[in-house]
């Protein structure tokens, strides 16, 4: 069992299918990974599959459902390492041993303690043929959320912004709506369908009222979570009036009071979270939220709270929308507030990723790196 060396065209197009197919589960799966299979015999693809929604059957075996033929003595192209422990489904493991698959291509490593390694052993102590690492590259770019998730037992945590080019998020005047054009704006839809959160601050949603769900044709709405240390939240706003909706988590630190009984009534679910400098701990609230299964979160919180969560190392990922216009003023809103940094070389640092553009705006993806050095001074 050894990382494979097949790197044919045909080999390369089936994995590359599972991986097309494995996409269509975006948004749907979290807290389980995004997955595609493929299988193959006599050079012919006889059965495809794809993990559609979590609690559903694995890609491994939506394949093997779908087959066309007989899979025994077929080729099982699988964009992750399958999995051998009971969950929410059987293993895929036995399903694969039991239609007599003869070989198995694997793309990423799981890196689950329940699986890690431990299903291509079996797979290969039942004579079965694996070939690990198969354009891992790519398969891995599937699941930076699922990775992140399971070895930091966080969620994995992206800024999202919208500004001018000269760095303004609102105007003096504190309005805000809008910066950028239509196009850019259902962008922002897609990827409030992909995260299973959405985290706002109670300065954000007094300035603003959102709604903060997903307006996608056949999109799913994330978790609506607000940061709202004393209970603030107006119960005529958006977010109270459409909590039966949208399932809606409201973080704070104060007990128990009129005000928290009067949430609940409306639906809101409340966690009381230590306080950090006078505000809900953002580091417990991602722990208790992992403990929700909610395995990651899209930060569209303002200023104070993006800051928060590149302070305390918690974003691994930015979505800046930047339009052609310009607000100035000294006193304008910028998409990070908080004390900053103190020097230069203290800055935290991203690798930019992508770029696209949306009319006049564009979107640049960054990938947030370790380091940074918040400001200690006061």
């Amino acid at each position: 069992m050894y990382p494979s060396n097949s790197c044919t065209d045909d080999e390369k197009r089936y994995m590359q299918r599972a991986i097309e197919l494995a996409e269509r589960g975006r948004g749907f799966t979290s807290p389980n990974p995004l997955v595609g299979a493929v299988i193959v015999k006599n050079g012919t693809i006889i059965g495809e599959g794809f993990h559609a929604i979590c609690g559903g059957r694995h890609a491994e075996r939506e394949a093997l459902a779908n087959c066309a033929e007989s899979p025994r003595g077929a080729t099982l192209y699988v964009t992750l390492e399958p999995c051998c422990h009971f969950g929410r489904t059987p293993p895929c493991t036995d399903a694969i041993i039991e239609a007599g698959i003869s070989r198995v291509v694997i793309g990423s490593r799981d890196p689950n303690p329940k699986v890690s390694g431990k299903g291509a052993v079996i797979l290969y102590s039942h004579g079965i043929k694996v070939d690990r690492d198969f354009l891992r590259e790519e398969c891995d770019a599937l699941n930076p959320i699922f990775f992140h998730y399971i070895t930091k037992k966080r969620p994995f945590v992206a800024l999202k912004y919208a500004m001018t080019i000269d760095g303004k998020i609102a105007t003096v005047s504190g309005a805000s709506k809008w910066i950028t054009g239509e196009e850019a704006r259902a962008h922002v839809h897609t990827l409030r369908h992909r995260y299973r959160g959405i985290l706002a601050g109670i300065g954000t949603v007094l300035a603003d009222d959102p709604l903060l769900n997903c307006r996608m044709d056949g999109g799913r709405s994330p978790v609506r979570i607000i940061c709202d240390s004393h209970l603030r939240l107006p119960l005529g706003s958006q977010i109270c009036k459409t909590a039966d909706k949208y399932e809606t988590i409201v973080a704070h630190v104060d007990g128990v009071s009129r005000k928290a009984e009067a949430l609940k009534k409306r639906g809101i679910r409340l966690l009381q979270i230590p306080e950090q400098n006078r505000h809900v701990s953002l580091p417990l609230l991602m722990k208790r939220l992992a403990e929700l299964e909610i395995d990651s979160v899209l930060a569209e919180g303002g200023g104070n709270i993006h800051y928060s969560l590149l302070a305390d190392g918690l974003a691994q990922k930015a979505y800046v929308y930047v339009a052609p216009k310009i607000f100035g003023g000294a006193t304008a809103k910028t998409p990070v507030g908080g004390k900053g940094v103190y020097l230069p070389e203290d800055a935290f640092r991203l690798k930019q990723t992508t770029l696209q553009a949306f009319g006049q705006d564009i979107l640049l993806e960054f990938d947030v790196l370790e380091g940074g050095q918040p400001c200690s001074q006061d």
